[in-house]
């Protein structure tokens, strides 16, 4: 049973840094392309960034600079650093991994800045 588990998530002030962790169970995690997306209220779902298995990285043009999605292969846990938290960031965090024939989410992380 494939499992995504976000944690890290909590009220913050803006300006702030923030850490989220996904730790994923029940698959091949190191050949696992993995990504961050975010759901802000009454906004649709959008990708923030990703990391593919090779460690490339890609980022929505709105947290370029101030996000920084890693990964540790040996804790099957994908991470996402962000600094200067802006209240614009404030939304419910999601963890995500895709293939060919299958698509996995997490119970999401609640992320929200105060002005």
């Amino acid at each position: 049973q494939v499992q995504l588990v976000e944690s890290g998530g909590r009220l913050v002030q803006a300006g702030a840094s923030l850490r989220l962790s996904c730790v994923a169970s029940g698959l091949p995690f190191v050949s696992r392309a993995m990504g961050w997306f975010r759901q802000a209220p009454g906004k649709e779902r959008e990708l923030v960034a990703l990391i593919t298995s090779g460690g490339r990285t890609n980022y929505a043009d709105s947290v370029k600079g101030r996000f920084a999605i890693s990964r540790d292969n040996d804790k099957n846990t994908v991470y996402l650093k962000m600094n200067s938290l802006k209240p614009e960031d404030t939304a419910v965090y999601y963890c995500n991994t895709w293939g060919a024939s299958d698509d996995y989410w997490g119970q999401g992380t609640q992320v929200t800045v105060s002005s």
